[in-house]
C-alpha cells in the first residue's frame, strides 16, 4: 500500500497481509490487500467485542455476586451489559478501516463507512433501548406502587430511538447530512400523521390515564362500547389487554377509554367492601296493619325487636340503624331485617344499610336489600349475598307476608 499507517498495530497488520499475499502468490495488488484488510479487521473486531463481552460479564457477574448489588443483577437478567458491548466491534473497525485505503476518496472505503456507521447506529439504538427497559422495568417493579400504565411512555421512547436511527441510517446510504433529511421529511409530515395515528393517540391517552391515574393494571374494567369487562393486564401505545371473566382477551385501544366513559372497580376492591342491591317483591294482598295480637307474636319469636316495638321514635338516622314501623307487618319485617343485616358477621356497620320500598308495581311492592358485604371475593360474596336472600324468602312468612311468584301449570290446575 502507498499510505502510510500511523498506528503500530496497522502497520503490523498490512505488513502481514503483504506477506501472506506473497506467500500465496498474489503479489502486492492494492484492491487484493485492501479487501484482504477488511475482511481481517472486521473478523479481529466481531473476535474482540466478543471476547471484552465475555469479560464485562463475567467481572459484573463476580462483583454483582460479591458486592450484592440488587441493581446488577437487574442488569444481569435483563442483559443490559451484553446489548451495550455490541458498539464495541463497530467502533473498532471505523478505527482501523481507513488504514487500508491509499484515499479517503476510495470508493470501497465509502462503502464500507457506510455499512459500518449503519451497524454503529443499529447498536447504539440497540444499547439505548436496553436501558430505557432497563429503568423502565427498575421504576415499575420498585417505585411504581400504583401500577400507572407507563409501558406506552416507555415503546414511545423506543420509537423515537429507532426513528433516528433510521434517519442516521438512510443519510449514510444517500451520503446526505440527516438534518438535509429532517428538512424534506416537513412535506411528508401529514402523511406520517396519517400513518402514525393510533401511535400517536395511544401516547396522548396513556399520558391522560396515567396522570388523572385512570387506569392501573390489575384494574377491573368494564368497558361500555366494547366487550370489556375484566382484569387489566397490560397498558401498551396502542392496546390495552383485558382478560375478561371467561379468559377472553379483548384488546381496546387507550383513546377509546379517554373519549368514553368506562367503569373502573379499584374503589370497591380498595374499600374491602362490595355493595349488595336486591330486591324481592312483597305480594300486597299479603300487607295488612297490625293488631296487639301480632305484635305480641313478634316479640315472642323474635325478642331482639322488642325495643323496637316498644319504641315511640320511627324514624332513626344513621348509616347502620333499624328503621321500620309498627303500622303493618311489612314495616315489623323491614325493621327485623335491618337488625339481622346489623348483626349479620358479614355485612358492614360502616357502610348504609337500608330495608326500603320501591315504586309499587302491578305485581306487588319491591323490598329492597341494600347494604354492603365485609369481601370483594367473588365466590364469597354470591354466597353471602344469596344466603340472605334465602333468608328474606324463608323468614317473610312468619311475618304473614308472601314473596310474589307467578302463577305457573301446577297452579292453575289445582284452582281447577
Amino acid at each position: 500500500m502507498d499510505v502510510i499507517p500511523s498506528h503500530d498495530v496497522a502497520l503490523w497488520l498490512i505488513d502481514a497481509i503483504d506477506d501472506l499475499l506473497e506467500w500465496f502468490g498474489l503479489g502486492r495488488d492494492a484492491i487484493i490487500e485492501e479487501l484482504v484488510y477488511v475482511i481481517a479487521i472486521v473478523a479481529i473486531a466481531l473476535l474482540i467485542g466478543w471476547v471484552l463481552r465475555f469479560i464485562i460479564v463475567f467481572v459484573v457477574q463476580r462483583v454483582v455476586v460479591l458486592k450484592r448489588f440488587e441493581i446488577g443483577k437487574e442488569l444481569i437478567a435483563q442483559k443490559v451489559f451484553t446489548r451495550v458491548s455490541h458498539i464495541i466491534p463497530p467502533i473498532i473497525i471505523l478505527i482501523f478501516i481507513p488504514f487500508a485505503f491509499n484515499s479517503s476518496d476510495a470508493l470501497i472505503l465509502k462503502i464500507v463507512n457506510g455499512i459500518v456507521t449503519i451497524y454503529l447506529a443499529v447498536t447504539v439504538g440497540i444499547a439505548i433501548n436496553a436501558f430505557s427497559a432497563f429503568i423502565w422495568n427498575h421504576y415499575d417493579n420498585h417505585r411504581n406502587d400504583k401500577n400507572h400504565p407507563l409501558r406506552g411512555v416507555l415503546n414511545v421512547a423506543k420509537g423515537v430511538v429507532w426513528i433516528v436511527v433510521t434517519i442516521v441510517t438512510i443519510s449514510s446510504l444517500l451520503g446526505k447530512s440527516p438534518m438535509v433529511l429532517l428538512t424534506g421529511l416537513g412535506a411528508f409530515a401529514a402523511a406520517l400523521m396519517l400513518v402514525f395515528r393510533d401511535s400517536i393517540l395511544g401516547f396522548v391517552a396513556g399520558i391522560q390515564l396515567s396522570q388523572n391515574d385512570m387506569l392501573r393494571v390489575g384494574d377491573w374494567i368494564v368497558v361500555p362500547p366494547t366487550m370489556a369487562n375484566g382484569i387489566v393486564e397490560d397498558v401498551s401505545l396502542t392496546v390495552v389487554k383485558v382478560r375478561n371473566w371467561d379468559n377472553t382477551i379483548v384488546m381496546v385501544p387507550p383513546y377509546t377509554l379517554v373519549s368514553t366513559s368506562f367503569q373502573n372497580w379499584r374503589g370497591m376492591i380498595e374499600s374491602g367492601v362490595r355493595l349488595m342491591s336486591r330486591s324481592v317483591i312483597v305480594d300486597n294482598n299479603s300487607v295488612r296493619c297490625c293488631d296487639p295480637s301480632f305484635l305480641e307474636m313478634i316479640r315472642g319469636k323474635y325478642p331482639q325487636l322488642t325495643d323496637f316495638i316498644g319504641s315511640v321514635k320511627w324514624y332513626r338516622s344513621g348509616v347502620a340503624t333499624i328503621n321500620g314501623s309498627m303500622e303493618t307487618n311489612l314495616g315489623v319485617f323491614r325493621a327485623y331485617m335491618c337488625d339481622y343485616l346489623i348483626n349479620h358477621p358479614m355485612i358492614s356497620n360502616d357502610w348504609q344499610i337500608l330495608v326500603n320500598l320501591l315504586n309499587i308495581t302491578n305485581v306487588g311492592s319491591p323490598l329492597q336489600i341494600y347494604c354492603y358485604v365485609k369481601t370483594t371475593d367473588w365466590t364469597e360474596f354470591e354466597a353471602v349475598q344469596s344466603e340472605i336472600m334465602e333468608h328474606v324468602i324463608s323468614v317473610a312468612p312468619q311475618f304473614q307476608l308472601s314473596i310474589y311468584n307467578a302463577i305457573a301449570g301446577d297452579d292453575i290446575n289445582a284452582i281447577k
